[in-house]
Formats: structure tokens, sequence, C-alpha cells
């Protein structure tokens, strides 16, 4: 008598081929989420050892009394400078799955000088095609790190937003996000840099 293989037996083999290609396919699209773009956009509330500096483009736009209050600031090296700046994500709109950013460890750099650490821990969705605007807020010591005549340090500060109010590119974050999945978590393999531009250039 010839033996032959059970109907159901081909039915879990289809289907267990179908599984594959599936997860093959759904692997495939969350690691194109690794392809999320990240930029720097508005930047917000910009002061300099109290004084504000949002519509100040130069050292030539700040008042006299604010800059015998920011001379005082430096001889004291007590001159904070805090903003905040949007960071923009976007999942491309041709991937087809959702995610989360999690996490993202960032370092700023101001003039392409290394300055403070932080990390981004609050959830957010990335939908395809969807831009999603993350504040993130900023506050260091300016002369930890720079040892500059006050004019400089005040244009070095005003540089930081541009005439349109966005970062400019004296700024910017090299961060690592990590991504939430169905898969679990994706970290980038490796820092990217973060700076201003268009999504997708």
């Amino acid at each position: 008598m010839k033996n032959s293989v059970p109907f159901y037996s081909h039915v879990i083999v289809v289907l267990l081929l179908v599984g594959t290609l599936q997860g093959c396919q759904t692997i495939k699209e969350i690691a194109n989420l690794r392809n999320v773009d990240f930029a720097l956009g508005a930047v917000s509330n910009l002061r300099l050892a109290g004084v504000n500096l949002d519509g100040v483009n130069s050292v030539g736009d700040v008042k006299a009394t604010d800059m015998v209050k920011l001379a005082a600031a430096v001889l004291r090296k007590d001159l904070p400078i805090s903003f905040a700046v949007d960071l923009k994500a976007q999942n491309p709109a041709d991937n087809t799955v959702a995610a989360r950013l999690t996490r993202m460890d960032w370092t700023l750099y101001l003039d392409d000088q290394e300055t403070i650490s932080g990390a981004l821990e609050e959830e957010h969705m990335l939908n395809p095609g969807e831009p999603v605007r993350i504040p993130i807020e900023i506050a260091f010591e300016l002369t930890d790190f720079f040892d500059n005549p006050v004019r400089d340090l005040i244009d070095l500060a005003s540089s930081v937003r541009g005439e349109d109010g966005s970062a400019t590119r004296s700024v910017k974050l090299v961060a690592t996000p990590i991504i939430s999945t169905i898969l679990g978590p994706i970290r980038y393999p490796e820092p990217i840099t973060v700076v201003t531009e268009t999504f997708g250039g």
C-alpha cells in the first residue's frame, strides 16, 4: 500500500512558509525604521544670563543696559545659556510600520564645540509619513566651555537662533535614538548627527 502524506500536513507546511515570508518582510520593514529622519527645527526662549536673545541676531542688537549686565556676568564667569529646540522626527512614508521613539541619548555641539549631554526619555509615536516635533530643553554654563571676550560670547549665543527662528548650522546634536517596535527595541548601531535640514535632504 502506498503511503500518502495527510492533507493537513501540507497545510501546516504552507502556513509555516507563509509565516516565514511574512516574518522576513516584517523584519525588513522594521530594519527600515533606522531610516527615520531627524532634524533640528525652531529655537525659542533663548536667554543668556537672564537676557532675552530671541530677537537678537548679533551683539549690535543688544541693548546697552543688557550689555552691561552680560559683561558683568562674564567677569563673574556666570553666563548661563538656555533655550528650547524642536527635534523633528519623521518616519518615511514608505515604511509600513509605526514605531515609538522611547529614548534618545544626545550631546550638544555649539560651534563644533562639545558641551553638555542629556537624554530624551519621553515616548513618542512615529507614524509613517507624519512629522513629529519634540521640544528639548537645553541649559548650561557657557563659560564652562568657551573662554571668549564678552562680544564673542554674545555673538555665539545669538547664533543659536536664525533670523527665521530656526536652529542654525552652529547647533547640532550627536544622538543615539532607541525605537521600540513589535520585535523589540532597536538601538541605532552608531550615533547620528542631527542638524537643521529639510526632511529627505
